[in-house]
């Protein structure tokens, strides 16, 4: 936490416990804004002792809005692959037993997401623009392992303390309103805010770290991961990048983190997969030639 976070936190507390009787015939509704605070300060706490089945839940009402933005692509033979490769990658994971589910977002953008309780979601975008199956297993390992580390419920949580303070400042400095709306829709402004900013830069070097452990764990090369990253540091201005890189830290430096984590330790792991005939049939449609129309020779007339 900076200093300057620190100081708004105990002048805040500071603040909340020394309100005289004054201020609060001054302001009313003081005491109930107060309460407010405090609920929502509870509500973000309230995060740590989160169970499965509300974790499962809140990454399902996530998963609600990114695809009310961006509807699944109507392709069923890449959705049903993707869900495969998934569930074989989320196996090898510490929360196997998840109710894992993934998914192709019709939007170009380059970008791969995920939801508490094992929703995860890549773009049409990212998934087109994957060169081998091995490339693809990293992205996929990559979004499970924040969900095995649950990054987001953390985030969230760190959202929603941010929000009751900020709430309290808005409301002493005469906004209307007060608490009340923000706190109907806090968890989903926190939500928004989140994907909008992406998580915290450490939270993606450490998912980068565990996917490729998760995905060499799969069968799948190590360096799939760092082939996309390549990609995606080919290309800074790319307009398919932008949200990618607004949310996440900068290929390179991923790079770089990377390879230094990985070292010479993953050298030694063999027979692994790079890429499968079937999904190259599946980025690489065979053609269908029209079938040569056969001419039906006319008979000849009958003579009497």
């Amino acid at each position: 936490m900076t200093p300057a976070r620190k100081f708004r936190v105990v002048l805040s507390a500071c603040v909340l416990q020394a309100l005289p009787a004054a201020a609060q015939a001054q302001f009313p509704n003081i005491g109930g804004l107060v309460k407010g605070v405090q609920n929502v300060k509870k509500l973000g706490d309230s995060f740590r002792k989160i169970g499965e089945e509300e974790e499962v839940k809140l990454g399902g009402d996530l998963a609600s809005v990114i695809l009310g933005t961006a509807p699944l692509v109507q392709d069923a033979a890449k959705q049903r692959y993707v869900n495969r490769l998934g569930l074989w990658l989320a196996l090898h994971s510490d929360r196997p037993n998840l109710p894992w589910k993934f998914g192709i977002v019709e939007t170009a953008d380059v970008n791969a997401f995920s939801m508490p309780g094992g929703y995860v979601l890549i773009t049409r975008g990212m998934f087109d623009r994957m060169r081998n199956e091995s490339e693809l297993a990293g992205v996929l390992a990559h979004e499970i392992s924040h969900v095995v580390r649950k990054d987001h419920i953390n985030a969230l949580q760190s959202s929603l303390r941010d929000s009751a303070l900020g709430g309290f400042t808005d409301y002493v400095g005469g906004s209307t309103g007060g608490l009340a709306g923000q706190f109907k829709t806090a968890l989903i402004n926190a939500g928004k805010t989140m994907y909008m900013r992406g998580l915290d830069k450490d939270d993606e070097y450490d998912a980068d770290r565990m996917g490729v452990v998760i995905a060499a764990r799969a069968g799948y090369s190590p360096y799939g991961l760092v082939g996309v990253l390549q990609t995606l540091s080919a290309a800074p201005d790319d307009k398919g990048f932008a949200l990618m890189n607004k949310t996440h830290p900068l290929p390179v430096d991923r790079l770089d983190r990377l390879d230094r984590a990985m070292g010479t330790k993953l050298d030694g792991v063999t027979n692994v997969v790079e890429d499968l005939p079937s999904f190259v049939a599946l980025r690489e449609p065979p053609r269908v030639t029209p079938a040569a129309t056969k001419s039906t020779p006319r008979r000849g007339r009958r003579r009497n």
